[in-house]
């Protein structure tokens, strides 16, 4: 097996990328793009609106980050680059042959984003796996991403180059180094990885070429890898991945949750038992605080000495342990909690008589904000609209209302009771929900009113119907923007300056926490745990414990050994054919056989050659056990040949009818003779003394 890392990802919005190489195959895990690098581009400006270059006030921060350092040169919004946006993939991805990769899984809608890149590529022929809530999911948003990109078509007009101007080097030199870092990364590599966004054919063929799995389907792909889904708990239809062959059983653990309050659960039992765990849930290398110098500083974490980890193991309530100590920790209250915080300072917000503006990022976020504000504006008795506008509002509400299979066990209560999230008729009415897939449509002008709640895309700010609603409110102080901790607020919210409006930035659970990593590996029994490099001194490979630790570096090829034997599987047949016979003083028995070896379902299959074997042709091939030397000189004399045994009996010396010299070791034995003729002859002598089949 071989692993490549071509990228670490930054966040929930973009997750790692790998390829492993198991039985000859490449398979490609996740293909995303970075969303993150749009703010580098300046949104479609408008006569009305003159940016300015000042600080924000009135932040307010719902974070355990510090504020990263100031750029000591002052960022302007002229600095951003005014064109078309171009959307930047994964470096290293660029650099493989993509009609070299074979199989691709996707963990996730995000995981999905840039797959029309490699599709509309004639030399991309892989198979695809996703779980359908991923893929109809991950459909929908890059849908919504070609609809906002339309308006930039409009504005700039269409591009007759796919190399674009700002691109050149002449105008790279030119950008502020903010802006030139984010594009061309620090030496330059990062360039090439800016390509135009795909159209809506591009994704519609994409997403034809899927092919879905429910949790825990088995399928098997090319007769050799058996691959399964199970759920992560991060998102609607996220999963984990399992990949078994003959010689090898990998999970491919990506970014996990224990208690999701919307999708089902953290599937966690049916990955025990894997020789291999790729740890993909780098979470907390984007989460962790970093110091003046920009190094991060992770949560002190104590690493379980070994009778924690056998309490885990041997217990007889080990299972009930765990779920005490690992799964059942409040993690879905504490995400309520934050929930909670957003909604009372957006209450306050349109008490005041301004509104709140939500940035569309995760969809379990927005489904729950969804629901908490509307009880909260019903508590306080406010009669304020909640509005939705993306051109794919309704069709993912609705989604959410039929696939109780998706979500957590509260979730699928309501649905069972006939109470749905959001999205059908009266229950909109009822909390006066509007959904829009445009601001420009006389529906929602007729509706629009202040204050407001208004969920929109893109939590990039720089695309989208957020970009007209900021420009609309952020001069104003009593309104609201909520933003997730992982944006750059300062950056983002650059060509919308000056910023009078509240920002409140919020970080939710995108990942397993540092103290549960252990336990959890302890209890799933690998034999290796494949970790990035960055966590190497939060896991170093000495540590005592169940499973041996080998870190990962971005774009380096790790080679892992085999961890254990190839199992073959042989046909009844064959069986019934066998004559074994026991080996003396061993308890084993070996017999021969003639039959032809494949792979079917992912395991070896040993089946009976159907034409006759001449028997002509078969000869005592296979010998065991030391010789006894006085057994083999009386067969030699038998065969007229002489000679005598060592005094340590470690060689037989023969004299005649020519010399020759047979030499005893624990593990061979040695003929030495000029003549081939009495080589044979001693052979056939040795071969009459020796067990053989």
């Amino acid at each position: 097996m071989k692993l490549t890392c071509l990228s670490k990802g930054d966040g929930y919005h973009f997750p790692p990328c790998y390829i492993i190489t198991l039985c000859d195959f490449n398979i490609l895990l996740d293909c995303p793009i970075d969303l993150s690098a749009l703010t580098i581009f300046s949104p479609i400006p408008t006569s009305s609106y003159q940016p300015e270059a000042v600080e924000i006030p009135n932040s307010l921060l719902y974070s355990c980050e510090p504020k990263r350092r100031r750029i000591e040169k002052t960022l302007h919004a002229d600095d951003l680059i005014h064109a078309e946006p171009c959307y930047r993939t994964v470096t290293n991805l660029n650099l493989w042959d993509v009609s070299s990769i074979d199989l691709v899984l996707i963990s996730s809608p995000m995981g999905m984003l840039g797959l029309p890149f490699l599709t509309r590529n004639e030399n991309f022929s892989a198979k695809i796996y996703a779980t359908e809530a991923a893929a109809t999911l991950g459909r929908l948003m890059m849908l919504d991403l070609v609809s906002m990109q339309k308006e930039f078509k409009q504005y700039y007009g269409t591009n007759q180059s796919e190399y674009p101007r700002w691109m050149t080097w002449e105008e790279i030199k030119l950008l502020h180094p903010t802006v030139k870092n984010i594009a061309v990364g620090e030496n330059g590599a990062d360039l090439g990885s800016w390509q135009p966004l795909y159209c809506a054919e591009n994704v519609e063929k994409c997403t034809e070429r899927l092919q879905y799995l429910k949790y825990g389907e088995e399928t098997c792909f090319s007769d050799t890898l058996i691959i399964k889904p199970f759920s992560s708990g991060l998102e609607i239809g996220s999963s984990n991945w399992t990949i078994c062959s003959s010689g090898r059983s990998i999970t491919w653990l990506s970014s996990s949750i224990f208690d999701s309050a919307h999708a089902m659960n953290f599937d966690y039992h049916s990955l025990q038992g894997n020789d291999v765990i790729i740890f993909s849930d780098l979470s907390l290398l984007h989460s962790a605080a970093k110091d003046a110098d920009g190094n991060r500083n992770f949560p002190t974490f104590q690493v379980p000495t070994a009778s924690d980890v056998l309490a885990f193991r041997n217990g007889n309530d080990s299972e009930e342990e765990f779920s005490k100590s690992v799964v059942n920790t409040g993690e879905s209250s504490e995400e309520m909690d934050k929930l909670a915080y957003i909604c009372a300072h957006a209450i306050d917000s349109v008490k005041a008589g301004g509104s709140v503006l939500v940035p569309i990022g995760r969809l379990g976020i927005v489904l729950q904000l969804l629901e908490q504000i509307s009880l909260s504006l019903k508590s306080s008795n406010l009669k304020v609209p909640i509005l939705i506008v993306s051109s794919v509002a309704k069709e993912v509400l609705d989604y959410t209302n039929v696939v109780p299979e998706w979500l957590c066990r509260q979730r699928q209560e309501k649905l069972y009771s006939g109470e749905a999230l959001f999205g059908h008729g009266d229950l909109i009415k009822r909390n006066n929900l509007h959904l829009f897939k445009e601001i420009h449509s006389p529906d929602f002008l007729m509706t629009f009113q202040e204050p407001c709640i208004v969920f929109s895309p893109h939590w990039s700010l720089r695309i989208g119907p957020v970009v007209h609603f900021l420009r609309r409110w952020s001069s104003d102080h009593n309104s609201l923007l909520v933003l997730e901790q992982g944006v750059d607020a300062e950056l983002a919210l650059l060509p919308f300056k000056p910023v009078a409006m509240k920002v409140l930035q919020c970080s939710f659970l995108s990942g397993i926490k540092m103290e549960k990593i252990q336990p959890l590996l302890d209890m799933l029994q690998p034999e290796y745990v494949l970790f990035p490099e960055d966590l190497r001194q939060q896991f170093p490979s000495h540590v005592t414990s169940s499973f041996s630790c080998i870190h990962y570096s971005i774009n380096e090829m790790l080679h892992l050994p085999r961890v254990r034997d190839y199992v073959t599987n042989m046909e009844t047949e064959l069986a019934f054919q066998l004559e074994p016979r026991r080996m003396e003083h061993e308890s084993i028995a070996i017999a021969r056989l003639r039959g032809k070896i494949f792979i079917h379902n992912g395991k070896y299959v040993l089946v009976s050659m159907k034409e006759p074997i001449d028997s002509s042709i078969m000869h005592d091939l296979t010998h065991w056990d030391s010789p006894d030397s006085k057994l083999l000189l009386e067969a030699l004399n038998g065969r007229g040949i002489n000679g005598s045994i060592s005094q340590d009996r470690s060689f037989l010396e023969i004299s005649e009818p020519s010399k020759a010299l047979i030499q005893f070791h624990p593990a061979q034995t040695i003929i030495s003779t000029d003549e081939k003729a009495l080589a044979n002859e001693i052979f056939e002598a040795l071969s009459t003394v020796l067990n053989k089949i």
